[in-house]
Formats: structure tokens, C-alpha cells, sequence
């Protein structure tokens, strides 16, 4: 029975080494400004127990009752930085988190989790990689008693997976995936008045047939193992709804041909080493339009990738999310694009 489990673990291991990833900051090949532009793979626990997924792998158990509503909450959009927004853990506070929708899990460095006294579950093994597949490196898994945005006491359910990890920039005290930190409740971010708030989906849902005007309401896609954001394109092709990302439309090379921009010089962009080591280029490219649902996006910046490893997801990043107030159902697995009034045109 063990070599089974463990057997379990090394197969589930490697397919999230290759097809989910959770954004992380990559250290720029030129400088030392960042981006989000990498992925941290998904986390696999093993004690001596069992061999479990980690709780954001849970897609199945839906939103719970008589979970409090927190207050909306306003973010600061830093170029290279992302979307930022003031954070107390475990009542210490103030730190800098970034809401990043892509992300997977709730990041905090070690700064953080020392300070606020984080438990450390010991017994619970995190790999880590970037978006190249190049060497993993050890994370841990962790528990919070409480997470706080905007206030100290503008509380959040925080059931979701947490990881400390020892590798922000100066300047980033943590990654916040709003999925994981709102769990069970629904969430809407406001690019445009750079707002974040809570609603809760039993009551006040995302309806399909209830698409604002200019605007769609599409399937909110989870993957096989986790509730990151995917949607549909026209194509046919899945793609990660990434706020931690700086991008507008990020492409490997290998996909670019679905998209009729293979082959394309378009301008090179600083490259960027992931987390494991492994360097990635991308290139800038003419902008492509995109379909999702009845949503049409016209000229999308587009960015090629090159070194990433088969698998590595589609993304719409901030510079494609912007114009948008992007509202996220967990209950219903729905996601509606509300455009600005009077803008019905993106």
C-alpha cells in the first residue's frame, strides 16, 4: 500500500510540474526590476499518513453558509509590482501582498511567516518550479488563523492553500490568489477603480443568461486539479485569466500557430530566469484580437514566449483584463467582464 501512494504522488508530482503553475516572480535577466511572469507549481503533500492533493485541489466541495461578508477593498496597481494591497496575517500586519488571480495558492516569504508566527505544517512536502520545468525547489505548507485586507479587521475566510516561500522581491511581502482567500465566496475585481470585493454567490450570483451590456458571462474552466481561472476562446484554447501577470496576451512559440502569429520577429523583451533557474525570452509581436464567449477583444498586446515547457498555459494578463470589472462565481463557475459604462466597444 505505501508503494502505491508513493507511486501516486510521483505521477500527480509530474503532471503539475507540467500543466499547472502558480505565478511567481522572476528575476529579470537584465536589472533587477521584476514581472510576474512565472509559474509556481502546484503543491503535492505527503505524510506518514496518506498521500493527499493539497486543499486547492478540493474543486469538488462547493461554497459553504454563514460566511461574513468582508468590506471592499482598494488595491494599488505598481508597474513591475502588480496589483497591491495592504495585508495583516495573523493580526501583524502592515504587508504588501499581490493579488494574483493565477497564482494557486497564497504566497508568503518567510518575513512574513516569521513575523506572524505562521504554522509551518512540517509534515508537508512543496515542490516548486517555473515555467522552463527547470529544477524544483522546496516550498512548505501552511495554516493561517486569520488574513485581513485594507483593515485589520476586514477579515477574509482564508480556507485555502497556503505555501511559504523564502524567494519574493523587496517590496512584495506575499502573493494573494483572491480564489483561495475568499473561498467560498465570490469576488469581483474592479481593474478600472482598482477595487476588490466580496459577494456572496447564494445570494447575490453571477447568472448566464444576465450578461451586462458590451460585456459576456462565460464558464469559469477549472483545470483537473485546481480552481484557477480559465475561460475559452473562440479556438477552442483554454486561457489563465492571470491579474499577476503584466502581460495582455502571452503565447508560447509552440502555440502561436492556432493564433496566426507563428513566425512573427516582433520586438525582443528583456529575458527573465524562473525560480528554477531556467531562462525564458519573449518577444513582443502585433496585437491579436481575441473571442471569449459573446466578449470580443480587439487588439490585445501580444507577447511570444520561448523557452517554456510544453504545457505552460495561455495567458490574459492585466494589460487584456484592465478595461474590465471581472466578477468570479465559485458556486455557479461562472466569471462575467463588465466593461466601463458607455463602453461597449473594448
Amino acid at each position: 500500500m505505501f508503494r502505491s501512494l508513493k507511486r501516486l504522488t510521483l505521477v500527480l508530482a509530474s503532471a503539475f510540474l507540467l500543466a499547472l503553475a502558480i505565478n511567481s516572480w522572476a528575476v529579470p535577466a537584465k536589472g533587477t526590476a521584476h514581472s510576474f511572469f512565472q509559474r509556481i507549481a502546484r503543491a503535492i503533500s505527503f505524510d506518514s499518513n496518506s498521500t493527499r492533493v493539497a486543499r486547492a485541489v478540493a474543486v469538488g466541495s462547493g461554497p459553504t453558509a454563514n460566511v461574513s461578508l468582508p468590506a471592499s477593498v482598494r488595491f494599488r496597481d505598481y508597474d513591475g509590482q502588480g496589483l497591491l494591497v495592504k495585508t495583516w496575517v495573523n493580526g501583524v500586519g502592515v504587508f504588501n501582498f499581490a493579488i494574483d488571480t493565477g497564482a494557486g495558492a497564497m504566497i508568503l516569504s518567510d518575513r512574513v511567516a516569521q513575523s506572524a508566527r505562521v504554522t509551518i505544517n512540517s509534515n508537508r512536502a512543496t515542490e516548486i518550479s517555473g515555467m522552463t520545468g527547470a529544477n524544483a525547489v522546496q516550498g512548505r505548507e501552511a495554516s493561517l488563523r486569520s488574513l485581513a485586507l485594507g483593515d485589520q479587521n476586514n477579515l477574509l475566510p482564508a480556507r485555502g492553500l497556503v505555501i511559504v516561500a523564502g524567494n519574493l522581491p523587496p517590496g512584495v511581502d506575499g502573493i494573494l490568489d483572491p480564489t483561495e482567500a475568499y473561498w467560498p465566496l465570490g469576488y469581483s475585481i474592479d481593474m478600472p477603480h482598482g477595487q476588490i470585493r466580496a459577494f456572496d454567490p447564494k445570494i447575490n450570483p453571477v447568472r448566464a443568461n444576465d450578461a451586462p451590456v458590451g460585456g459576456a458571462v462565460v464558464p469559469w474552466l477549472f483545470d483537473a486539479e485546481s480552481r484557477r481561472p480559465f475561460v475559452m476562446l473562440s479556438n477552442g484554447r483554454r486561457a489563465l485569466l492571470d491579474t499577476g501577470s503584466n502581460f495582455g496576451f502571452a503565447v508560447s512559440e509552440n502555440s502561436a500557430s492556432v493564433f496566426g502569429i507563428a513566425g512573427e520577429r516582433g520586438r525582443e523583451r528583456d529575458g527573465s530566469i524562473d525560480i528554477g533557474g531556467g531562462r525564458i525570452a519573449s518577444r513582443r509581436v502585433k496585437p491579436t484580437n481575441l473571442r471569449i464567449g459573446s466578449l470580443v477583444l480587439y487588439r490585445v498586446p501580444t507577447d511570444l514566449l520561448s523557452g517554456v515547457e510544453a504545457g505552460a498555459p495561455i495567458l490574459l494578463g492585466r494589460e487584456a483584463l484592465g478595461p474590465f470589472e471581472v466578477s468570479f462565481d465559485p458556486a455557479n463557475r461562472l466569471i462575467r467582464f463588465t466593461p466601463p459604462q458607455g463602453n461597449q466597444d473594448i
